[in-house]
């Protein structure tokens, strides 16, 4: 799974040590490969011996990660891959798993993507409003433009000519992101009627919602690998470059 940093160096301290990103690896117990564990989910074993997806990555006891899309979980499911890689994993051949674990990881990275954003509107983090997005675009303050999967083309034209002004990319033809997400299911997790378009004016917690949306959108992308994930990656190192 191919992730971009969510990290910059500025100038001033680029000789600095280079942190030992390793310890914040893990490995997807199907591909082998190596990322940051912002970047794969999590699976968590629970008192019964079933395997369930943990987002999060809080539950207790022994996890397992995973960094394939929901097509290769799928594949690897019917081939018989998965039970075997989960026996390595955990050490046990006793573990079990739903028949839609698949189905239960996408929903559980949806909603972690939602509580992730009802958690930055509550820490006062999330901008609303057409006229309001606006205003804090062209001031330069939005980390990270959002608008929702059924979004106007003019509505989105709009706000993200606002950005570029703001960010000094007049010209460049850089648009703010379409999210997995139509309107209504924005208005419920913000508590909002109508919620259409958003900004993130924090940038540690846009680029957090950039890594939950990476997550879902790598997840859940189709078997032509048909996704904009690196899109929100870009917007992810964006936020992260111009942090405070």
């Amino acid at each position: 799974m191919r992730t971009p940093n969510n990290e910059s160096v500025a100038p001033d301290i680029a000789d600095a040590p280079a942190p030992n990103k390793r310890a914040n690896e893990r490995t997807c117990i199907l591909s082998g490969e190596h990322a940051a564990r912002d970047h794969l989910v999590r699976l968590a074993l629970s008192p019964d011996g079933e395997i369930l997806p943990d987002p999060s990555a809080k539950a207790p006891g022994r996890g397992a990660w995973l960094g394939v899309p929901r097509v290769q979980l799928e594949q690897a499911i019917a081939k018989g891959q998965f039970k075997s890689a989960l026996a390595r994993a955990f050490k046990s051949g006793d573990t079990r798993f739903a028949d839609d674990l698949p189905a239960q990881i996408e929903e559980a990275l949806r909603r972690s993507l939602l509580q992730n954003l009802g958690l930055a509107l509550k820490a006062g983090h999330v901008v609303l409003g057409t006229a309001k997005i606006a205003e804090q675009a062209r001031t330069g303050r939005v980390a990270l433009l959002l608008h929702a999967r059924d979004a106007s083309e003019d509505g989105r034209k709009k706000l993200d000519q606002a950005w570029r002004v703001g960010r000094d990319k007049e010209g460049s033809g850089e648009r703010g992101s379409v999210l997995p997400l139509d309107r209504t299911a924005l208005s419920v997790a913000l508590g909002r009627e109508n919620t259409v378009h958003l900004a993130l004016i924090n940038h540690g917690g846009a680029a957090r919602i950039q890594a939950a949306i990476a997550r879902l959108l790598h997840f859940s992308k189709p078997d032509n690998g048909d996704t904009n994930a690196e899109e929100f990656g870009a917007a992810g190192q964006i936020a992260a470059a111009s942090g405070q």
